[in-house]
């Protein structure tokens, strides 16, 4: 991230598991005050609470803590106080109560985002489980945004290297098929394009999509869903001029490297897509909520009550996921300047193919 001398981005955060890994990461990626120059962090807590950390990891991080979301200041560690009693901390225990902590901080960090008080979210982990009750009945953060926020979310795993989007996310895999229509499909496709466009910049992205059943059906010998649903879909993508190809056969694709020549992949469902990113990019990788008119970002992993407490950690796919949200904020204002203006964006390609041309 480029040092900005301008309006310092907002950067909120939600705390996540309490007795997870979530307030370690944070106080990690955050303890530089040089970090400050970069962004304004909000953390949605409690001062004393995130104290209990500080302590705890033998922090040397400072927290400016507030009671007022106006009161939030550039050049601080800002603590949003949401809660005013003291949470028993047990680490690494599943605790339905510690899970309400985490969906008091989600929702408050939310109802800031929506009203702009920070630019961009970046939750820290949950626990999927403990976080259910009466008002909050959701299988996790992307579900809960969509219904949140305007647009049509879609969970977007992004590293250096790979992108990947999901046409299903938390569905057993027993009722995937009963989830795909061609509604669906064609709405998850143009998310991707369009926040290729909007968010990375990609002017004309290239974007695979893998194949339903194993070798992609084989003809109708593993399944007829291959050549009955996607291909007459992807077949009127391309018709629109989209360089939208597949089905793939997902065994091999990665394997081959097939991967790297393409902008994003479009997985079927859910650990179809996540077992070859996490291969490739686990501890590197973030998970971004595309699609949506405001922007969130989280590590690559849960809550890892294995090593909670014990200051092992790890805060690189965490400051990713911060980097990122700031990049994808930069990427949509630029976007919204080129388009004011057609012709600015004919002359930059033409500039470009120019470069490319020497």
């Amino acid at each position: 991230m480029a040092k900005n001398n301008q309006k310092k981005i907002k950067v909120g955060i939600s705390v996540g598991d309490l007795n997870g890994i979530g307030p370690e990461i944070i106080i990690k990626s955050l303890e530089d005050s040089r970090i400050l120059e970069l962004f304004t962090p909000v953390i949605f807590a409690n001062v004393k609470t995130m104290t209990f950390y500080k302590n705890h990891f033998d922090s040397k991080i400072n927290f400016y803590g507030t009671n007022q979301e106006d009161k939030i200041l550039d050049g601080k560690v800002n603590v949003v106080n949401i809660w005013k009693e003291k949470p028993t901390i047990q680490f690494g225990k599943n605790d339905q109560t510690i899970g309400s902590y985490a969906i008091k901080s989600l929702e408050a960090a939310v109802k800031s985002l929506k009203n702009s008080t920070i630019d961009v979210l970046v939750t820290a982990p949950i626990n999927k489980e403990n976080i259910q009750s009466d008002t909050f009945n959701f299988p996790g953060h992307t579900d809960y945004l969509n219904q949140e926020l305007e647009g049509n979310s879609l969970m977007f795993m992004v590293s250096d290297d790979l992108r990947m989007g999901l046409l299903t996310d938390h569905v057993p895999l027993k009722d995937i098929t009963n989830h795909l229509n061609e509604s669906l499909i064609t709405e998850k496709i143009k998310t991707i394009t369009t926040s290729l466009q909007k968010d990375f910049l990609i002017p004309k992205p290239k974007v695979a999509v893998l194949a339903i059943n194993p070798h992609a059906g084989d003809h109708g010998v593993i399944g007829h869903e291959d050549d009955v649903l996607l291909m007459p879909i992807l077949k009127k993508e391309q018709e629109k001029g989209h360089l939208i190809y597949g089905p793939y056969a997902a065994d091999s694709f990665f394997g081959s490297g097939n991967h790297q020549n393409f902008d994003a992949i479009i997985a079927t469902y859910h650990d179809q897509g996540l077992i070859p990113f996490k291969t490739i990019a686990f501890g590197e990788g973030v998970n971004y909520t595309a699609g949506l008119d405001k922007i969130r970002t989280s590590p690559d992993h849960g809550t890892a009550y294995e090593i909670a407490g014990k200051g092992e950690a790890n805060t690189s796919s965490f400051m990713r996921a911060i980097e990122l949200a700031i990049d994808i904020f930069k990427n949509r204002e630029t976007y919204k300047q080129i388009t004011k203006n057609p012709l600015k964006i004919k002359k930059t390609e033409r500039r470009a193919q120019k470069r490319f041309s020497r």
